[in-house]
Formats: structure tokens, sequence, C-alpha cells
């Protein structure tokens, strides 16, 4: 079964899907401990990339590289709340669901580590 909310188009699609996804960064920002660390880090990061000097595409890539650490956080998040609401018992495809989400979480903040260090040291 689809949801009802398929067939909306135009404007009214548009502002139920900001509505949906302002909901979700307050629920994730309420619920998540990890998400709002990665808030906290975006808040210094993002302005420290603008007072930098640095060319605009080595700023782009470093507040795209903290972007991308709150977007894996945020599926994570939902992977984990999804395997959640199926069951609460200790399964073997549950435990690998949540481990390879918090793997992808992991690779993003390498990812950060890297792209921060290089445009520093360039």
């Amino acid at each position: 079964m689809e949801s009802p909310h398929k067939g909306k188009t135009g404007l009214k699609r548009l502002l139920n899907a900001l509505n949906y996804s302002y909901a979700g960064l307050k629920e994730a920002y309420r619920n998540e401990d990890a998400f709002r660390q990665e808030v906290s880090l975006a808040v210094i990061l993002i302005p420290l990339a603008f007072l930098l000097e640095h060319a605009m595409l080595g700023r782009a890539l470093m507040i795209a590289s903290v972007l991308l650490v709150i977007i894996v956080e945020l599926l994570n998040s939902a992977i984990e709340a999804t395997v959640d609401r199926i069951s609460l018992d200790d399964h073997n495809l549950a435990k690998r669901a949540k481990d390879i989400g918090s793997a992808a979480v992991l690779i993003s903040l390498l990812n950060l580590f890297v792209v921060w260090l290089l445009v520093l040291l360039n």
C-alpha cells in the first residue's frame, strides 16, 4: 500500500516535504546524541571554513564534508529507528544493519578529517 501523500503535486507537495524534513531534523536533534554532537561540530567548522583563507573550492569541500557527516548520521538514525520498530530482540541481521550504518558514519567522519587536513595543508 502506498502513502496517500504520494499523489500530491506542486506547492502542496513541496510544503509537505519541507514540513516532514523539519520534523525529521527536530526528532533527530531531540532523540539522537550523535546527531547533536555532529551539529555542534558543524556549528564550529562551517563558520571556521569561511574564516580561513582558502580558495572557494577548498571552502566548498570543507563545508560539504561537514554536511555529509550530518546526512549520513540522519540515514543511520533512520536505519536504527526502523530496525528498532521491527523488533527490539537481538538478531544478527538487525546488528548487521546497525553496524553498517555506524560504519558509514565513521567513513564520513574520516572523509571530513582527510578533506580538512588536505585543504589546510595545501
